[in-house]
């Protein structure tokens, strides 16, 4: 069954402490957290001082996925707040094998995210380093967006890349996500499944998160 992460980001802000705790008894085994700078991405989340509060809330696994600038500057602050994955985006990493580097040399796991425009090709180099590849079904910065049909096709490639190079790397997916693609994304090769808006907005959060799983 696939890994769920609930994305936080659709959350209820006003009851966050609600929500948290609905996640903690569902069967989701992440916590999806986006961290927007509104400079890589036109919209602005929250930062270290949500996520460590969360922390301080539960005991899974904390998924971070940075849409910032220049992420080499905070990796050691996501690893105080609990981060266990940090990903980060190609577009946004000069010195990408770098980044992993320094986010492994902290203790945590090291994802690397592609927006749709980016191809799955251009982490056949470090394929090996990772331990998360996060492929954006939508545009970065925005929950509630339509999901990009071409997901299924990169995900096939991204697969078939991993298990050439012998890596063990997780296919997360992460923007559209519902139980209407969840199947598909998974005979694609997805290991992993973001879902925000789907997930809190449903009449049973903690049914829709187990529907979820049986993809």
């Amino acid at each position: 069954m696939p890994i769920v992460a609930p994305s936080i980001l659709a959350a209820d802000f006003g009851n966050l402490a609600k929500d948290i705790e609905m996640v903690n008894n569902s069967q989701a085994e992440w916590f999806h957290l986006d961290v927007m700078d509104g400079v890589f991405v036109p919209n602005i989340s929250y930062g270290m001082p949500i996520i460590d509060k969360i922390n301080s809330l539960t005991d899974k696994v904390l998924d971070v996925h940075l849409m910032i600038v220049d992420p080499d500057r905070f990796i050691a602050d996501f690893k105080k707040v609990g981060a266990d994955i940090l990903t980060v985006h190609y577009e946004a990493c000069t010195h990408l094998h770098r980044t992993i580097q320094a986010i492994k040399a902290e203790g945590m796991k090291a994802g690397v995210a592609l927006n749709p425009h980016t191809p799955v090709a251009v982490l056949e180099d470090v394929i090996n380093d990772l331990d998360l590849v996060l492929i954006m079904s939508v545009n970065p910065g925005f929950g509630g967006q339509k999901f990009i049909e071409n997901t299924y096709s990169k995900v096939s490639k991204l697969k078939k890349m991993i298990t050439d190079a012998g890596a063990d790397v997780i296919i997360e997916i992460d923007g559209g996500v519902g139980v209407q693609n969840a199947s598909k994304l998974v005979e694609a090769g997805a290991d992993a499944l973001v879902a925000g808006s789907a997930v809190f907005n449903a009449e049973n959060p903690e049914a829709y998160i187990a529907e979820l799983k049986k993809a």
